[in-house]
């Protein structure tokens, strides 16, 4: 597999780790979103001082308003922190 394709199945992997912890399998609970967050990304969330900010990017992600994170809410978390990553690193080389 390329360096990409290794990429995104290694995000669907973890997605399914955390899901399929409790509940339905397809979805992120707070809670494995919350443990997804902290093991998974652990420099970007030792940044994160505001406990209330965390809840609101929480929330802000269920589209659907089910409470719960599906892999498409999942994927726009990730996509949107990739970007803000990528403009600062791009940045940074100036």
């Amino acid at each position: 597999m390329s360096d990409l394709e290794t990429s995104m199945a290694t995000i669907i992997a973890v997605f399914q780790k955390y899901s399929e912890r409790e509940g339905d399998k397809r979805k992120l609970k707070k809670s494995e979103l919350k443990d997804l967050l902290h093991d998974e990304l652990p420099d970007l969330m030792e940044h994160v001082k505001d406990q209330a900010a965390l809840d609101a990017l929480m929330e802000s992600l269920d589209a659907d308003g089910d409470a719960e994170c599906d892999f498409q809410e999942f994927m726009t978390f990730v996509s949107v922190v990739t970007v803000c990553c990528h403009e600062f690193f791009e940045h940074e080389d100036e």
